[in-house]
């Protein structure tokens, strides 16, 4: 997917993954009222954070990478109508591990 987002210094752009419902027997327990970080799919990243010296510490992330984002610290953005956070690397948690 092409990023309409071109992320600044060490700001990272994700596509959020959509939230699911769990079922236990016949009752849905709708994942919308738990406080829980949001997992996304690294789309875009910036170029790094700079140094008061002026030099360039490039972002660890990478595109296509599972992450872990707080609920609150980051930015969401809506762009003809699909979701965005755009969080500092800092601010983001971790990443998941698919292997």
């Amino acid at each position: 997917m092409k990023c309409p987002i071109e992320p600044l210094g060490d700001k990272v752009v994700i596509l959020p993954k959509e939230e699911t419902e769990q079922m236990y027997g016949n009752i849905i327990v709708p994942d919308g009222g738990q406080d829980k970080p949001e997992i996304g799919t690294v789309i875009a990243v910036g170029e790094g954070r700079v140094t008061k010296e002026g030099a360039i510490i490039k972002n660890q992330l990478e595109i296509g990478q599972d992450v872990i984002v707080p609920k609150f610290g980051a930015q969401v953005v809506r762009i003809k109508n699909t979701s965005y956070i755009i969080a500092s690397e800092n601010d983001i948690l971790g990443t998941i591990k698919t292997k």
